[in-house]
């Protein structure tokens, strides 16, 4: 009897240990759902919290799709608002590139930095003032020749056997004359006129200003460049900062060197040119050359435009002098391709034809013109991670 009653004490002592600790708990927490007192929780303070969004609802995907999707039309509608500001910082990114091997030439010759972005900074505003010197007051003489000889210019057309058996046959000056003088009665075409001339002066306007800010993040640019890039170096985890700082360099200096390469063969083609012009005695010789050395800077097509150019304004003048033009530019793009642009190019950019071909016109219609100045490089700097980085990778594999 004595020894069951000891045997069963343990557990009897248990149960009530166990009733005591239960009951002490509720006396403690009480259900925060029969208002009793306070919760400790903070988060039972309100309520109870639901169920969790079923994530695998068509709902919810579809809501979240729908939400993705105006955010990317907002992006690209953004985008397309940010075009025109985004042109002039890649044009002035693109300049700033080209001009950074200059300034590593200054300082290798003992300049600091700042002096050396000052000098050539000072030269490239020096170029485009020199330029704007010489196109504009051709201009602005061009358009006074033309408007004082073109009343001598239409009679002398009207004068032609095949305009005036036109006018014969079907009244065409006559028409025309009409036409022209119900317009000009019409106040919807002065309203016209008055408009375009508006635009014409906004379109001046905006271009004078689109310069400005160009040579200023240019300078912005030039002046910050190695600071930039050290920044972007910076975002790469630092087991691989320093292949990606090698790899951005070497990027860096193949993009400069095409772009200050182009210019110097574009100024060569441009400066040939001019003194072309001069001993055929062709007229506007500064605005051809400048023409031409614009674009030369087009990759691949830039000069053979340039030279038809040359040689339509040549036709005007004789068929002799036309011929003498064309023989020189077929004669002068042979010595380009196989002497000047190698020795000027041999270490900046390395990409076969076909892919600068690709390049180009990809990015001449993407972007243009500016697309198909920067189409080159940017493949160039693609080119460069696929040979030292995607396919020494795919070789360890």
């Amino acid at each position: 009897m004595a020894g069951t009653t000891s045997d069963q004490t343990p557990v009897d002592d248990k149960v009530e240990e166990a009733v005591s600790a239960h009951g002490s708990r509720d006396s403690r927490d009480p259900d925060p759902q029969d208002g009793d007192g306070p919760a400790d929780d903070d988060s039972t303070r309100f309520g109870t919290p639901g169920k969790p969004i079923n994530r695998n609802g068509p709902f919810y995907w579809g809501f979240v799709g729908a939400i993705g999707v105006l955010v990317a039309m907002g992006l690209v509608d953004m985008l397309g608002k940010l075009s025109q500001i985004l042109t002039l910082i890649a044009v002035a990114a693109f300049i700033a590139i080209g001009l950074d091997p200059l300034v590593r030439m200054l300082q290798r010759r003992g300049l600091r930095r700042s002096w050396a972005v000052t000098v050539v900074f000072l030269g490239l505003i020096l170029v485009v003032a020199a330029f704007i010197a010489a196109i504009v007051p051709t201009l602005v003489s061009q358009a006074g020749q033309l408007v004082n000889n073109l009343p001598g210019q239409v009679d002398d057309l009207r004068k032609t056997e095949w305009l005036s058996k036109l006018d014969q046959d079907y009244g065409v000056i006559e028409n025309a004359s009409n036409q022209l003088q119900q317009r000009l009665k019409n106040g919807d075409t002065w309203f016209s006129l008055f408009g375009g001339i508006l635009g014409a002066g906004r379109a001046v306007v905006s271009g004078f200003f689109s310069v400005i800010s160009v040579l200023v993040l240019t300078l912005y640019f030039l002046a910050s460049l190695r600071g930039i890039a050290e920044s972007c170096y910076r975002l790469a985890p630092s087991s691989r900062r320093e292949r990606v700082k090698l790899l951005g360099d070497e990027i860096i200096r193949r993009i400069g060197g095409y772009v200050a390469g182009q210019v110097g063969v574009a100024t060569i083609n441009g400066v040939l040119t001019f003194f072309l012009c001069l001993i055929l005695g062709l007229p506007y010789s500064a605005l051809l050359a400048i023409t031409v050395g614009l674009l030369g800077l087009i990759p691949l097509v830039g000069a053979t435009i340039g030279a038809v150019v040359v040689v339509l304004v040549g036709l005007f003048q004789s068929a002799t002098v036309a011929i003498v033009i064309a023989v020189y530019y077929i004669i002068y793009q042979q010595v380009e391709n196989y002497v000047i642009a190698p020795r000027i190019m041999s270490r900046t950019v390395a990409v076969p034809g076909a892919i600068a071909l690709i390049a180009a016109l990809a990015g001449g219609a993407l972007l243009g013109v500016l697309g198909a100045l920067l189409a080159i490089p940017v493949a160039a700097a693609i080119l460069l991670v696929v040979q030292e980085v995607l396919i020494p990778r795919q070789d360890r594999v």
